[in-house]
């Protein structure tokens, strides 16, 4: 008997499992973390704690040294390449919507689970943005925008610095608030 469950949650984990890999790149989640003038965004690995810590640096930005976001993405796409991007814009309070401040790092696929990459801010810059109205953050594959996610404040049709990108085929875009896939 204790075979026959033990083979039965095995089946039911490796069915989970794979049934996650439904082709598509995504990013699951962004955290935007603000980061003391050491470069800690927590004084203990307490989440609780971190929460805290983020809320009295919100309030205190003398104390801002700049800003990371902790993206956490997944690629199961076959057909990508083995590098890609990851592209962060801003729009701050200083710079207006019309100019946003862009950076990117090239990440490398994670294969069956998903992955978190960090992108941190140069502190001139943050201090240029005067604080952040909107961000995005986006996968992208040479001129192929693979996946999406913003925050609520970023416009819908803030394509004016794409230049050549193209959205993939099965591009995912989200915002914090609501979550929808364009298939195009």
């Amino acid at each position: 008997m204790r075979l026959v469950i033990s083979a039965l949650l095995l089946a039911v984990a490796v069915l989970s499992a794979a049934s996650g890999q439904d082709g598509t790149t995504g990013i699951i989640k962004v955290l935007p973390h603000l980061l003391d003038l050491e470069g800690n965004n927590a004084l203990s690995p307490s989440l609780f704690e971190r929460d805290a810590y983020q809320a009295y640096l919100r309030e205190h930005s003398e104390e801002c040294s700049t800003i990371r976001f902790d993206v956490q993405w997944k690629q199961t796409e076959e057909t990508v390449s083995k590098k890609l991007t990851l592209r962060l814009e801003l729009r701050g309070n200083k710079l207006g919507f019309d100019k946003p401040v862009v950076t990117e790092t090239k990440v490398t696929p994670p294969g069956w689970f998903s992955k978190w990459s960090s992108l941190t801010l140069d502190e001139k810059v943050f201090e240029d943005l005067g604080g952040i109205m909107a961000w995005r953050v986006r996968i992208i594959d040479g001129e192929r925008v693979l996946a999406e996610k913003h925050s609520f404040m970023w416009p819908e049709d803030s394509d004016e610095n794409e230049g050549s990108l193209k959205r993939g085929d099965s591009e995912e875009k989200d915002s914090m608030t609501s979550s929808s896939e364009t298939a195009n």
